[in-house]
């Protein structure tokens, strides 16, 4: 099933590559089709925690989940 565009997501693994963790939110901007019929993946915005723009990254659409309730009271 596919999130709605322009949501925050979180990861639910690591990215190395992006200096990203399992648990980083993101906002989830597109999804594209893989290049060679692979899995589809997903453009997601990232920022810190201040909400400074940091990067765009492309993950597979498998690595994101919705962003729970519980887990944005449980971090304020």
């Amino acid at each position: 099933m596919r999130l709605p565009l322009y949501k925050e997501v979180v990861l639910n693994r690591d990215f190395s590559q992006y200096e990203l963790k399992k648990g980083d939110v993101a906002m989830l901007n597109d999804y594209v089709p893989h290049p060679a019929d692979g899995e589809e993946g997903c453009i997601l915005e990232i920022y810190n925690t201040t909400g400074e723009f940091l990067k765009v990254v492309t993950v597979p659409i498998s690595s994101i989940e919705a962003l729970k309730r519980s887990r944005i009271d449980n971090n304020c």
